[in-house]
């Protein structure tokens, strides 16, 4: 599918257009989830060559950032689908001609989408290609951000709950903690590697627009976002070792509660052993067991039996075994 914006009034306008002809007010071009064929004619139409998907993927900062014929290429890793618990990485393209920004993504972002609202409104916007991108790049950090704040007051809540001093098993907090735990540092790593690619990026681009004539706002945003994502970034660590601190507390609490577990079942089977071992003396059937024949035989079996479970008992507590 194919969006055209042009800027009016200094707002994103959008205009009805085809792969064939592109109007020359168009500023900016959106190709979302580009059919077989679509991505050539815009090729053919603008004369500028459109990357494909399995090139938008690739790794190397080589292919992902470079400038071909004055056009500059550039692509980016994205957060998606964040706000329905399934967090994804995609590939957004940015492609910079002369007078025109090229987008071509296969997922919708929600950043595309609050950029879209807020530059729809008049004077919100510069009619220039530069900052239709740096308007984007800056929705795509600003929701970053939002996300590591949400993620940031999540972390200490469940902090909180494991160090609360609670009585009885916890095995199914203990469960849901590790599984909130793991969650969250997958999506700090996915926000990390986002983060990482849209800082090269930034480099990359205020590098290239250095000596061009551009305005100074957008150049002091470029300076503003890469202090944000490095920013950003730093945070991501000092989140990942919480996550991972975290982590290694509930193992440690769970191993403790194990042991505890294993403890009293340990001390049970030594409380029981010379009660046991008292029963089993008096159950031999000997003819010649002078206690047979007492009167006060049984009680004093009895007594035997209950002495000899209660003085270890006593011993293991008096030594603060228990």
């Amino acid at each position: 599918m194919l969006n055209a914006y042009a800027v009016r009034n200094e707002a994103l306008v959008r205009i009805e257009t085809s792969h064939d002809a592109v109007p020359p007010e168009v500023t900016w071009v959106d190709l979302l989830q580009p059919e077989q064929g679509e991505d050539k004619a815009l090729e053919r139409c603008l004369g500028i060559e459109i990357p494909t998907r399995e090139e938008m993927q690739e790794i190397e900062p080589s292919s992902r950032l470079y400038v071909d014929h004055g056009v500059r290429y550039m692509t980016a890793t994205t957060l998606c689908n964040t706000e329905f618990g399934t967090p994804k990485l995609t590939q957004i393209s940015f492609v910079l001609a002369p007078g025109r920004l090229i987008t071509v993504r296969y997922d919708t972002p929600k950043p595309i989408n609050l950029f879209l609202n807020r530059a729809q409104k008049p004077g919100s916007v510069q009619a220039t290609p530069e900052a239709i991108l740096t308007g984007i790049l800056d929705s795509i950090i600003d929701r970053v951000a939002d996300i590591l704040e949400k993620v940031s007051e999540e972390i200490e809540q469940v902090s909180a709950d494991i160090f609360r001093k609670t009585s009885g098993r916890r095995d199914k907090a203990f469960q849901d903690v590790l599984q909130t735990l793991g969650t969250k540092g997958e999506l700090v790593s996915k926000a990390r590697e986002s983060l990482v690619s849209i800082n090269r990026l930034l480099l990359f681009l205020a590098t290239e627009i250095e000596g061009n004539k551009v305005s100074k706002d957008v150049r002091a945003l470029l300076k503003s976002q890469s202090r944000d994502t490095e920013s950003l970034t730093q945070h991501c660590d000092s989140l990942s070792n919480k996550i991972t601190f975290l982590l290694d507390a509930t193992l440690g609490l769970i191993g403790i509660e194990q042991n505890n577990i294993v403890k009293i079942f340990a001390v049970l089977s030594v409380v029981f052993m010379p009660p046991t071992l008292v029963g089993t003396i008096y159950g031999m059937n000997f003819k010649q067991m002078p206690e047979l024949a007492w009167d006060f035989g049984y009680p004093l079996a009895i007594s035997l039996m209950i002495l000899s479970g209660v003085l270890p008992y006593l011993y293991f507590r008096k030594k603060g075994w228990l």
